[in-house]
């Protein structure tokens, strides 16, 4: 028998949007299934469409009403298809992917653009209430703008690359369509997906064949060049080929510490967006890496002088990392003293982001290159390392951090390094939340301080600070 829904007794009346929008969203699901059989990627947009498109309708019906099972007299009992009440409520705020649901008039100008609602990743990302939220306030970039306007006004559906910028350089694909009108506004919906890791992963190739081609080729020219000699006329003169062989070991060692740390920077980059979760003290990192370089101090015959107390204070990190961190500082410092120097080692806690970051050397030339947002309520732990080597000019400090860049004139003894130690350590303490800062002295050495988030302080995210000098 036909059903006609204005004679039915279990149809409210007013809910014919609502049973349509519904009925679009079962037709979306059967075409996200059939597609994901067919290509399986094509499931990843449809998901939040078909979630959307339901949900559009609940807004154009606020306040909701309850949905009603409609089914053939005696073929099925109505309440085994009866959905729980809030259930598309608990779908759209569960949901991974920030999501967005823009409200706009044509005679109002960008800034009349508001967010009708907004899910729990998207409250997270922008730092927006559930409802009400200025639009132009939680995102100024002109092309996602253009697009959401696009879809509100122009009913285009479009993708876009979103890259707000900052430290943690994440990149975004938005997708942005038409939702139909609400009153005298109209509707459009915004969902970000995250593409970050790919992307990061796709600049970690790219770098690592760029990176690796360009610096291996000096040492793999000279293994050549020698392997060529010891085969040809030095290959019967002892002295020659005891030489020739120390030299290629020392070669040889140089390109496994550079694709090393290549690999270990990469690792560093791919993962700087995800804030870290564990819990360290610093001064036990401190004190095992002073046990680590204990050979090195005495091939080169350098002390290191360790300050600070051990007061307990933790700090929000990866151990490993922040290892890795105090050895590379400790290591530049120790390579480039005289022999017979002395390093400073220097730990504090319980400072302000103005007085971890702030000067402790008079008349020194300083820069910070990493520095973490503003928050008074923050506490940082830092650990200063000082040597008393050739020291830097001014010029050469916002560059320290580039890869590979090595200040010109400045002798490092015979272990030469990869040019990669301070770019890592600066990936490392932005990941970390944490500031990075040097400080340097033409002719009486150079100050490296790292500070890090102490464990239940306030933290943001850090920011790479533009150099100027």
């Amino acid at each position: 028998m036909p059903f006609d829904s204005t004679q039915s007794p279990v149809a409210p009346q007013g809910t014919s949007r609502l049973w349509t929008a519904g009925a679009t969203a079962g037709v979306a699901v059967g075409v996200m299934i059939f597609a994901a059989a067919a290509e399986p990627a094509a499931a990843i947009w449809l998901v939040p469409g078909a979630v959307l498109v339901a949900l559009s309708a609940w807004v154009l019906n606020r306040p909701r009403v309850e949905a009603a099972a409609v089914v053939e007299p005696g073929l099925l009992d109505a309440s085994a298809v009866s959905a729980p009440a809030g259930l598309l409520e608990s779908v759209f705020e569960a949901v991974d992917d920030p999501m967005l649901i823009i409200a706009g008039d044509e005679a109002d100008d960008l800034a009349g653009r508001r967010v009708v609602l907004a899910n729990r990743a998207a409250r997270d990302l922008f730092r927006i209430p559930a409802t009400g939220a200025l639009f132009l306030s939680a995102l100024r970039d002109p092309r996602m703008l253009e697009a959401v306007d696009e879809a509100l006004f122009g009913e285009i559906a479009q993708k876009v690359d979103y890259a707000p910028g900052g430290a943690k350089d994440r990149r975004w694909r938005a997708s942005t369509g038409p939702l139909g009108a609400a009153d005298d506004s109209r509707l459009a919906l915004l969902v970000l997906r995250d593409e970050t890791d790919a992307r990061r992963m796709e600049m970690m190739r790219v770098d690592f064949l760029a990176n690796a081609s360009h610096e291996l080729r000096t040492p793999l020219a000279s293994l050549s060049g020698f392997i060529e000699t010891l085969k040809g006329h030095a290959k019967d003169d002892p002295v020659a080929r005891d030489r020739f062989l120390d030299i290629m070991a020392v070669q040889a060692d140089r390109m496994g510490r550079l694709v090393a740390d290549l690999l270990s920077l990469s690792r560093i980059e791919l993962n700087e967006h995800i804030p870290p979760s564990g819990r360290v003290r610093v001064e036990r990192a401190a004190s095992d890496v002073v046990d680590a370089v204990s050979v090195l101090l005495r091939e080169r015959e350098v002390s290191i002088r360790v300050q600070g107390g051990d007061d307990g204070r933790e700090v929000v990190g990866e151990r490993d990392e922040i290892v890795q961190v105090i050895q590379n500082l400790i290591d530049n410092a120790v390579k480039y003293s005289p022999a017979g120097g002395e390093v400073d080692l220097t730990l504090r806690a319980g400072l302000t982001g103005d007085e971890a970051g702030g000067s402790r050397w008079d008349g020194a030339s300083r820069l910070s290159l990493v520095t973490p947002d503003h928050d008074a309520a923050a506490r940082y732990v830092s650990v200063t390392v000082r040597d008393h080597g050739p020291g830097m000019a001014r010029e050469h400090l916002p560059r320290l951090t580039e890869r590979f860049y090595r200040v010109e004139g400045q002798k490092s003894g015979d272990r030469q390094g990869t040019g990669l130690g301070l770019a890592i350590v600066k990936h490392i303490v932005n990941r970390h939340g944490g500031g990075l800062m040097v400080e340097s002295v033409k002719g009486e050495g150079a100050a490296f301080t790292a500070w890090f988030p102490a464990a239940g302080a306030s933290r943001q995210s850090a920011v790479v600070e533009e150099p100027a000098l």
